[in-house]
Parts: C-alpha cells; structure tokens; sequence
C-alpha cells in the first residue's frame, strides 16, 4: 500500500501529436484546457490523480490516437514532498486565475443588467437573453467547482457572487413581467 497521499499524486500525460493538420493538436488542447490540465511543458500536461478527471484524460487520450498521435500516461508523486508541493501550487495558481476570469464574468454579467434596468429595456427577448447568459456562468461555475479539487480561496467569493448574480436577474425577471402586464389604457 502506497503511503502517498491522494493529494500528492498526479497524472502526467506526455503527449505526441502530428505537425499536420494542426486542427488535432488544438482539438487536444482545448479538451485539455477543458478540464483544467496544468500545462508543463510542450505536449506534457498534468492533472491530480483524482476521479473527476478521468473522462475529460479519457477523451484527450482518444482523440490523440484518433490522430494517430502517441500518449504516455504516468503516475507521478514527485522525487520529495517539494515536488507536490510546487505542483499542487501551480494547479492551485491556474484554478485562481479560472475564479479570476469567472468572477469578471459575473462582474460584467450585473452590469449588463443594471444597464438594462436604467434604459427601462424590459422586453422578454432581452430577459432570455439574461437568463441564458446566468445559465452559462452556472455551468462554468459547476465546471470550476469539479476542478478546484484543492479548494482555491476565490472559490467561495465566486459562490457568493452567483447567488448575487442569479437575484439580480431574478429582479429584472420581476421588471420585465411588471412592465409587460401594465395596462396599456387608463381607467376613466
């Protein structure tokens, strides 16, 4: 029985891919990116060797060799506790950035419905719009939640922010139907 901690270990994959067409490269890539991958280097990539990564390693894997490329999957834990240490902190410094460009998102997403509020834009396509823009930072925040395995400090924040985020369009839900179900005449 290994005395590493789950922690403390790591996939590796190296990855070996055909200069052309480049369109498999950057399909590898962004399925990497997808599920949070720690880039290491040129083709080498890793990720905690923990369940909630396995499909998206799975799927990576498959459309290297769809493109007849060649993976090399290692199990790693590094030469000392430094290693994962400086592993854990480079994984735990991309999922920061993640909550970052979130947290901007969720940001820019208010403000688009505190502009809609001040131009009185109360129109159901206009609140569609806002309902699938909350959808999508839903989904993107679930996606992070599964990835931050370690549990970055901005998480929490960005938690907060959705609930803020979801109330404010719940607000202008409540906006657009007052004024759509205003009487157009006035009772003499």
């Amino acid at each position: 029985m290994s005395t590493i901690e789950p922690a403390s270990r790591w996939l590796v994959l190296v990855i070996k891919l055909p200069a052309q067409p480049s369109r498999h490269r950057v399909g590898v890539w962004r399925e990497l990116r997808r599920i949070g991958a720690l880039s290491l280097g040129q083709g080498i990539w890793a990720v905690p060797d923990v369940p909630v990564f396995a499909d998206g390693i799975a799927r990576a894997v498959a459309l290297t060799e769809q493109a007849d490329g060649q993976v090399v999957a290692l199990n790693a834990s590094g030469r000392g506790p430094q290693d994962a240490v400086r592993l854990r902190e480079m994984f735990g410094a991309a999922r920061s950035a993640d909550w970052t460009e979130f947290l901007a998102d969720c940001g820019k997403f208010e403000a688009e419905i505190a502009k809609e509020i001040r131009i009185a834009k109360f129109t159901l396509a206009e609140l569609e719009e806002e309902e699938q823009s909350l959808e999508r930072l839903r989904r993107w925040h679930r996606d992070l939640t599964a990835r931050d395995v370690f549990g970055t400090p901005e998480a929490a924040e960005a938690g907060e922010r959705l609930k803020r985020c979801a109330a404010a369009c719940e607000d202008y839900a409540e906006s657009v139907f007052a004024a759509l179900h205003q009487a157009p005449w006035t009772e003499q």
